[in-house]
């Protein structure tokens, strides 16, 4: 299974520092992306493209999870920012991880 199957995200950038908020479709299936989600893999699966820190915060109340990318491609970011030659955003390219 992939994150895009149970949830989807929204990506927003200050700086050189971006914002994904992973918000579940049904919340039941938040504890879920809780568990399997975590900011080190979210740094894995990002590789190359953060070369900062990743924190992660929980925000059950609205089973969402933000993540706080830092010095993500090596600087400002916008969500319409292309990661590969297909122009998948931070955010798209994050719900093709497997959980």
């Amino acid at each position: 299974m992939k994150l895009h199957e149970i949830a989807h995200a929204r990506t927003g950038d200050k700086g050189n520092i971006s914002n994904i908020s992973l918000i579940v479709f049904e919340k039941s299936n938040y504890s879920l992306i809780q568990e399997k989600v975590t900011a080190d893999r979210v740094k894995d699966w990002l590789g190359k493209v953060v070369k900062g820190e990743v924190k992660r915060y929980e925000l059950p109340q609205l089973g969402a999870l933000n993540f706080v990318l830092y010095e993500a491609l090596g600087g400002g970011v916008t969500s319409s920012t292309q990661i590969d030659k297909h122009g998948k955003s931070l955010s798209a390219f994050l719900l093709e991880m497997p959980i």
